[in-house]
């Protein structure tokens, strides 16, 4: 996380980065704007809206997000095979004409990371817990501008004060608002209450880096 922290010095009010993590996988499933990540349909239901914008203020039309995340249970599709569907959690988005984007999905949940190897190791010879809290990866991209690795957090999720992997960062913990507004629902293809999460992302143009 140090190394990131060097490697990625944001500017001009640019979005901060956070660590990959080591459940991406190379291609998520491309998906339309505001279709469902979560291909299960249990844990509570979310949409994360927002644009993609330069540092000065520019939305980028097209810019590429590549979001995944664990489910309500804390685990990742690729630690369940056969349990979760093949890129359950999983899209690649691109953002419309005015830089903006959303997408379904649920609420995840915190998780302990593995601890069967020299992590684990480590992690019992500081006496420290392997929990992370809450959170939904990101990759975004668009010409001219700066890759973007980064989470957005979940604000009131237990261990944001002592994440495993010390990657929280305060400007990215959202807040997950509740919404039981049977018109805003329709509007996002929802029924019944559901939680909304806003996360603008600001990318640094490429000759700043």
């Amino acid at each position: 996380m140090l190394v990131e922290t060097i490697n990625n010095r944001k500017t001009g009010g640019a979005t901060e980065s956070t660590v990959l993590g080591p459940f991406h996988m190379i291609e998520s499933p491309r998906r339309e704007l505001g279709e469902s990540i979560d291909l299960v349909g249990t844990g509570p239901p979310c949409v994360v809206r927002g644009r993609v914008l330069s540092a000065d203020g520019t939305p980028l039309p097209g810019a590429e997000l590549d979001v995944w995340q664990a489910n309500d249970q804390g685990f990742y599709d690729v630690q369940q095979p056969g349990v979760q569907p093949r890129a359950n959690g999983r899209g690649l988005f691109t953002a419309d004409a005015g830089g903006a984007f959303w997408f379904r999905t649920i609420v995840p949940s915190h998780y302990p990371i593995p601890t069967d190897g020299p992590a684990g190791t480590l992690l019992n010879a500081t006496e420290r817990h392997p929990y992370r809290p809450a959170h939904i990866h990101f990759i975004v991209t668009a010409p001219g501008h700066r890759a973007l690795t980064t989470h957005i957090f979940v604000a009131g999720s237990p261990y944001l004060e002592s994440d495993a992997v010390f990657a929280v960062k305060k400007s990215l913990i959202k807040e997950f608002t509740p919404v039981d507004d049977p018109e805003q629902a329709a509007r996002y293809g929802l029924t019944g209450s559901f939680c909304l999460a806003n996360f603008d992302i600001v990318l640094q143009p490429a000759a700043e880096s």
